[in-house]
């Protein structure tokens, strides 16, 4: 892992106006209020009709809030960010923000499912879309219709981790006149920096790696100033899904700690994985670092975090269940980027064809590597892998 300095710096370093008669703070002050009160009304005025940069009302604009998005904004290289109650929150106010009634969306790599259901529900209001699991840019020019407004990336894609070429395919779709919008919560801003490689959106949940304690709920959109404007008042400031001053902290206190969570997990994931891969029961292991174009991933990744999957030679269900719920320091439960490790796996026994249409084997199981250490982690998966071998 290759981290930027300046990235270190702005992880740790705090930023506050606020100066105490003794010195600076070393913690952003919380400012919980729901308001701020103006000299004049006229003053108030002027403030409501600049509200994406004026403090009026918390529902629009907080000091603690605006720390953690001028940080987000450095880290990603963009412009401007805008902070969200949850990462769904980031990912709706994206594309609300974004796309009209008659215009297409186009899903490139396997895709986080509630980003699909939302799109699902936008059917309703005239906004097409289609999934492309190609990972190509000569696929994605080809599956670009006429009217497609957005294309939405992941890479890392969910559950498998097949990486994009995110500067090809930027190209293409800006030559066709659309937009790139990419969900970068698995690589964090320290590992990839898509807006770098010619993304127009960025989103992260920050409930993940930015925070790392599995404590709050966060989102954040990071874009240039004119299109977050647009943003602000499209889709964030009438859709009300806020980021509060106090989860706003405990995100700024989760970024101190980011790089040395980053390495460790990093570490960790890559020694469990390199050693599942010479499982007998598993059949492969889903990873960026043993993608076919590693020039690619060399290119694009300063490192790795700590998620990722594998697939067992036997991929029936009550097998998934037996290795998952075999496991002792691993829990059970959704979601991954916290200092605890987790496991979960997508087959229920009853979505066989949505997990082929997505390409996803039915015996996948994703891990997320925390802080216990990788000889404690592999024990571990050693012995529910054994269990589960030894019933074959």
């Amino acid at each position: 892992m290759q981290l930027d300095p300046e990235d270190i710096a702005i992880c740790l370093l705090d930023e506050t106006d606020a100066i105490a008669p003794g010195g600076a703070p070393m913690s952003t002050p919380i400012v919980m209020t729901s308001l701020f009160a103006f000299p004049t009304l006229e003053a108030l005025q002027q403030g409501l009709a600049n509200e994406s940069t004026t403090h009026v009302y918390s529902r629009g604009q907080n000091p603690t809030v605006e720390v953690l998005e001028r940080k987000l904004a450095r880290l990603e290289r963009g412009e401007a960010c805008k902070c969200f109650g949850s990462g769904m929150a980031a990912v709706s106010a994206a594309m609300l923000g974004v796309v009209r009634a008659g215009d297409h969306v186009l899903f490139v790599n396997q895709t986080y499912g509630p980003t699909l259901q939302l799109a699902e529900h936008l059917t309703h209001f005239g906004v097409s879309h289609d999934v492309l699991l190609a990972t190509d840019a000569a696929s994605v020019a080809a599956a670009l219709r006429p009217n497609t407004r957005l294309v939405w990336l992941e890479s890392p894609g969910t559950m498998t981790f097949r990486v994009l070429d995110l500067e090809a395919i930027s190209a293409v779709v800006r030559a066709h006149g659309a937009i790139t919008c990419i969900d970068n919560s698995w690589a964090t801003p320290l590992l990839q920096k898509p807006i770098t490689l010619g993304v127009d959106i960025v989103v992260h949940t920050a409930s993940k790696y930015l925070n790392g304690h599995s404590d709050l709920m966060a989102g954040a959109v990071i874009t240039t100033s004119a299109r977050l404007r647009e943003i602000f008042y499209r889709a964030y400031l009438l859709n009300g899904g806020i980021q509060s001053a106090h989860e706003a902290w405990l995100v700024l206190r989760g970024l101190r700690t980011l790089p040395t969570r980053l390495r460790q997990q990093e570490a960790d994931a890559l020694t469990i994985a390199h050693t599942l891969r010479e499982h007998p029961a598993v059949a492969a292991v889903h990873h960026p670092v043993f993608a076919a174009d590693a020039a690619l991933v060399a290119r694009q990744f300063r490192g790795f975090s700590g998620t990722f999957s594998f697939t067992l030679v036997r991929d029936d269900v009550e097998r998934v269940r037996q290795v998952v719920n075999g496991l002792r320091h691993f829990q059970i439960g959704v979601s991954w980027g916290g200092v605890e490790s987790l496991v979960i796996a997508p087959a229920n026994g009853h979505n066989d064809a949505r997990l082929a249409a997505q390409e996803i084997p039915r015996g996948t199981i994703r891990i997320s590597v925390g802080l216990e250490g990788a000889d404690v982690l592999l024990a571990d998966l050693r012995q529910s892998l054994d269990v589960a071998l030894a019933a074959a």
